[in-house]
């Protein structure tokens, strides 16, 4: 792999834990509320768990960032793991359940699963292909950022799209 898509990829990453930790510092009663919904751990877990995961997404971000190896599966097995509560829950019918991603409220979907896995398997790959040696220069860094940029403003455009579909629907519905 090309180190400027291995840096894409953990700048991207990085910031989509780090932006989940801070979604859920922002708001920890709403997380709460969330992780008690989704009704997958006994109830007097949901305050633990929901004090740790912020945590942990922060420590995966900086981890990713600053080249850990562990890093990598452990996001994996995160997204992985947010993937199966989300499949639970729809598989029992439950889609009414905002997923707990951050930023606008957004239920649970089968797209939001694949999503989880399909960044599962970007995780997987930027940890285990080989990154190539060579020397970085001024404009791999000028790339690095204006790609990192615009991967940042699609996710955040795809994810508000998808949070506005259910009120979509409804005005559709009731016309």
């Amino acid at each position: 792999m090309d180190p400027v898509l291995h840096l894409l990829l953990r700048g991207a990453l990085a910031l989509l834990f780090a932006l989940a930790a801070l979604a859920k510092w922002r708001q920890p009663r709403d997380f709460h509320g969330i992780l008690l919904a989704y009704r997958l751990l006994p109830p007097w877990a949901v305050p633990g768990v929901a004090r740790l995961l912020p945590w942990v997404e922060a420590v995966l971000a900086t981890g990713l960032l600053a080249g850990w190896t562990a890093a990598w599966p452990a996001a994996a097995l995160l997204l992985l793991g947010y993937a199966a509560a989300m499949a639970i829950n729809l598989g029992r019918g439950r889609r009414e359940i905002d997923c707990g991603c951050g930023g606008a409220a957004q239920p649970l979907s089968w797209w939001l699963v694949g999503r989880n896995g399909l960044l599962a398997a970007a995780v997987v790959a930027g940890g285990f292909a080989p990154v190539l040696p060579r020397a970085l220069a001024l404009i791999d860094a000028v790339v690095t950022i204006a790609a990192l940029t615009g991967l940042a403003l699609l996710y955040a455009a795809a994810h508000q799209l998808l949070a506005n579909l259910p009120r979509h629907r409804a005005l559709r519905d009731s016309a």
